[in-house]
């Protein structure tokens, strides 16, 4: 999933939409028994108590672009209607905030590499 980081953003809208926040928070949660896309979907509506409204397939396409960058893992199981998606945690929240950083470093290495060493040596870490 390539994302756009904004430093101006707090957390994890850094580099995700807050339908993408709920639904990250709604998987790390239910770790152990999973998510399917209805429940993302209904959770994070609930969570927005009809301030804006999120469609299903924004959920889906979410999910599964989570999963293209290993940092959910799924199974299918049969169901009311066919199979479906069960989504669990690759990578915890700490897990996904690394995910973040080496991205974004790793990028600005690929193309700033010198000006990406000197800007991280004048870094205040204290």
């Amino acid at each position: 999933m390539s994302f756009q980081f904004d430093p101006n953003g707090e957390g994890f809208q850094k580099v995700l939409k807050d339908y993408q926040v709920e639904t990250l928070k709604l998987v790390w949660k239910r770790a152990e028994e999973g998510v399917i896309s209805r429940e993302a979907w209904q959770h994070v509506n609930e969570a927005f108590k009809g301030e804006k409204t999120v469609s299903r397939a924004s959920i889906i396409n979410f999910l599964n672009d989570m999963v293209d960058n290993n940092v959910l893992d799924y199974k299918e199981e049969s169901g009311k209607g066919g199979y479906h998606r069960v989504y669990f945690p690759k990578l915890d929240d700490s897990g996904y905030k690394k995910y973040i950083a080496r991205t974004v470093i790793e990028s600005l290495w690929r193309d700033f590499p010198e000006e990406t060493l000197e800007a991280a040596k004048t870094l205040d870490l204290s």
